[in-house]
């Protein structure tokens, strides 16, 4: 491999963009394939898994691999469209390597220590022998605190000769590094490569996540992952989880459950979380109130622009959301006093920051009944070319939004995160495909 140094620490390939010999993105490595020799602690490191647009995760062979140095990877650009699946006697170096515990027997142990002592894997290292082949070498790992003369946190590098238990998967395992090395990643994007896990590592990554976050990660996920994870969690922190999701995605998630499961989580909700949710659990699926979310921005006709913007600029708010504020009298939790009308943000910035947002309703926009179809909001959100439209009771009460991203979800099909129908490259030219691995 020309360029490319002798030794590549795992973690730090993590995220790194993936480059043809003309200077082209191709995607960015999420993991390393690697298969164990049996009998043998030295894996071989046989390719990358690449994020390419669209977010399918591919096979490049390390064959197909020139360079990974600089901040950087360099393949021939020959890549194999067809989605990632991980094979029996794969590993992913990162997603099932990283906070694992294994023995320390070798050189690493200290005069005292007797026998064999537990150690957590931080990062992994390949290195490229003499043939050209890549093979897992050396272990970054730190020791636990169990021993008088031992220091907590100590870390040290070993060779993968001096450790047992790396290819033992029936044991607990942490996720902080696994989760470090991708931190910056989108929730939908940790939701794929969640959803690529085994099951048991798929719930120990998703139970190492905050509340916040898991939240964001389940709303990405397919429906039976999400029961899953759910299903796994403790009573507590799956009401915790569920009431930091999205007010319609968390009555998506309990409708799929058992009805008792799903009353004793609603039970154990705070009270005004748990009465949004069952608000919109008795609307049917495919109606404005089975899709609509419960918490868009509602501002008094007094608030002024400038409050507005203030709302609208919250990072937790999705861009949807965040395209327009609802006008209505108090109380302004749903369901609101009279619904007045709403406020583009277009218009907005548009106008003086201290004007009242009461004096730029557009009242053009007509509000939906909860029972409204799903045809008839579809037809209304691509007639009018808005992003959300909101929904009214029979008394002009504002209970909720629907957005674009709701409608999608219903539109598209159960498996459309899994789906290969585009296999067209940047600007729609099919990428050439390499070997497939053997």
């Amino acid at each position: 491999m020309t360029g490319a140094p002798t030794r590549v620490f795992v973690a730090r390939l993590a995220g790194l963009a993936v480059f043809d010999p003309l200077g082209d993105q191709v995607g960015r490595v999420r993991d390393v394939v690697a298969v164990f020799r049996p009998g043998s602690p030295h894996a071989r490191a046989v390719g990358l898994v690449v994020e390419v647009p669209g977010r399918r995760r591919v096979f490049v062979p390390m064959t197909r691999v020139t360079s990974m140095d600089a901040g950087q990877v360099i393949t021939t650009g020959l890549v194999n469209m067809r989605r990632f699946e991980q094979r029996p006697m794969e590993t992913l170096l990162l997603a099932e390597l990283l906070d694992r515990t294994v023995r320390l027997t070798g050189r690493g142990l200290q005069k005292d220590d007797g026998d064999a002592e537990e150690v957590t894997i931080e990062d992994v290292a390949i290195e490229n022998g003499r043939r050209g082949e890549w093979r897992l070498a050396k272990l970054f790992v730190r020791r636990g605190r169990s021993g008088r003369l031992r220091r907590r946190g100590e870390t040290l590098l070993v060779d993968v000769e001096d450790v047992e238990g790396l290819g033992m998967v029936e044991q607990q395992q942490g996720a902080a590094n696994l989760l470090a090395a991708f931190d910056e990643l989108k929730a939908a994007d940790l939701a794929e490569m969640i959803h690529e896990l085994t099951p048991k590592r798929r719930l120990e990554v998703a139970s190492a996540l905050d509340d916040e976050r898991l939240a964001d990660v389940l709303e990405e996920l397919p429906e039976d992952d999400q029961v899953e994870i759910l299903s796994e969690l403790s009573g507590e922190r799956a009401a915790d989880v569920l009431e930091a999701m999205q007010p319609d995605d968390a009555a998506d998630l309990l409708s799929e459950l058992p009805t008792d499961q799903a009353e004793r989580l609603l039970g154990l909700m705070e009270p005004g979380e748990a009465d949004d949710v069952r608000r919109l659990l008795a609307y049917e699926e495919r109606t404005a109130g089975g899709m609509m979310t419960s918490e868009p921005v509602i501002l008094p006709p007094e608030a002024t622009i400038a409050e507005a913007l203030a709302h609208v600029r919250r990072v937790e708010l999705s861009p949807a959301l965040a395209a327009a504020v609802y006008v209505c009298r108090p109380p302004l939790e749903t369901p609101t006093g009279r619904y007045l009308g709403l406020v583009h943000i277009q218009r907005m910035l548009r106008e003086p920051p201290h004007e009242p947002v009461g004096t730029l309703v557009d009242k053009d926009v007509e509000a939906l009944p909860p029972t409204a179809s799903l045809h008839e909001i579809t037809r209304r959100l691509a007639t009018y070319n808005l992003v959300a439209l909101p929904v009214t009771d029979e008394v002009g009460r504002l209970v909720g939004v629907v957005t674009v991203d709701d409608v999608l979800d219903h539109l598209l099909p159960e498996d459309w995160r899994e789906a290969d129908d585009d296999l067209a490259g940047p600007g729609g030219r099919p990428l050439p495909t390499g070997a497939d691995r053997g």
